[in-house]
């Protein structure tokens, strides 16, 4: 019974982990005007990779990937006219939604996003 229990629990958080894969489109108004943003997640395990794309940013991988349970967090680094930024993003997946807490500390700005499944 107790193994039973511990394979449910281990795919119930593998399937929450697969609902990420695949490909999320999100809008983000800003105070230098709206940025579309591709985001392509590949899930293996616990480990979240893939890349974002934005027409004002070109396409970057993400980096320090990590799922748990409906929960997720990564990092892209881009860079801008004063070097290197890092945009931190960490969320929770709910179906074909995933809301986002973008942070920027080079900026001091934060951001919430709610990305949509592409179909």
């Amino acid at each position: 019974m107790k193994l039973f229990l511990a394979l449910f629990a281990l795919s119930a958080l593998t399937a929450s982990a697969a609902d990420l894969a695949g490909t999320w489109k999100a809008s983000l108004e800003t105070p230098n005007g709206n940025i579309e943003s591709t985001f392509e997640f590949k899930v293996d395990g616990a480990k979240l990779t893939g890349s974002v794309t934005s027409q004002q940013m070109g396409t970057t991988p993400i980096s320090d990937g990590k799922i748990e349970g409906d929960n997720f967090s990564f990092a892209v680094k881009r860079e801008g006219p004063n070097g290197e930024f890092v945009i931190n993003y960490k969320g929770t997946v709910k179906g074909d939604e995933a809301k986002m807490q973008i942070s920027i500390a080079a900026f001091d700005r934060t951001f919430d996003v709610t990305a949509k499944r592409a179909k």
